[in-house]
């Protein structure tokens, strides 16, 4: 699960991002409104950790924006502004929870486990379906007409932005900021590898879906 932190205490920021990556997620991070509607825009994140006091755009503003558009993704507010009404405006606006600083890392915890069992793009127990390909989110698998085959978690995280976009262009940019992070310095040569290992993947499970190369843009996922 990849997370995105927006909290401009400095300390705060580095503590929860180790405590978090401890605990296994995979952590983006910065510490202002307007930057934080970039990442936002990307639409890469499972989750956002979003303080509500912000240089240069706050915390309310860039949940109303990016409720405005669209995005759905949970967001748990984190805010010195504890009072009955400081709450209500916040969930109002499209915050799926809120909490209160100080706080124990401990209740953090609590409250992503609660907006994760929710039933929306977090939960893991959903199968993705193509033609006659499955692939099974939770295990990490995927099966379709002569057999079944486990994926890397790399794999299957590419694998999931094409089924979410079936027969769109993707280019090569977004795949890499979507599977790979924003601020990944990798090279495009692992997309390419990725591509192949995953084409590899659909050729063993015998199945008609195909990942086509669009030249100069990057790959598509289709049913032949």
């Amino acid at each position: 699960m990849r997370i995105l932190l927006v909290e401009d205490d400095e300390k705060l920021n580095h503590s929860l991002v180790f405590q978090l990556e401890k605990e296994g997620f995979h952590m983006d991070t910065c510490r202002d409104g307007e930057e934080a509607l970039y990442y936002i825009e990307e639409h890469i994140h499972d989750l956002i950790l979003l303080d509500r006091m912000l240089p240069h755009i706050n915390g309310t503003t860039v949940l109303k924006q990016m409720r405005s558009k669209g995005n759905q993704t949970p967001v748990i507010l984190i805010t010195a502004l504890g009072t009955l009404d400081d709450k209500v405006t916040g969930l109002d606006l499209g915050a799926d929870d809120y909490l209160v600083k100080p706080f124990a890392f401990e209740e953090l915890m609590a409250r992503i486990r609660c907006v994760t069992r929710r039933p929306r793009k977090l939960q893991m127990s959903e199968q993705l379906t193509l033609g006659n390909i499955i692939y099974h989110a939770d295990e990490n698998t995927l099966t379709g007409p002569a057999g079944s085959c486990s994926m890397s978690g790399r794999e299957g995280a590419l694998l999931e932005v094409f089924l979410r976009n079936p027969g769109q262009t993707l280019s090569r940019m977004i795949l890499l900021t979507k599977v790979w992070g924003p601020e990944s310095d990798v090279e495009e040569g692992n997309l390419d590898n990725y591509i192949h290992f995953l084409r590899r993947r659909l050729k063993t499970i015998g199945s008609s879906v195909r990942i086509q190369t669009v030249r100069g843009i990057g790959y598509r996922i289709e049913q032949v």
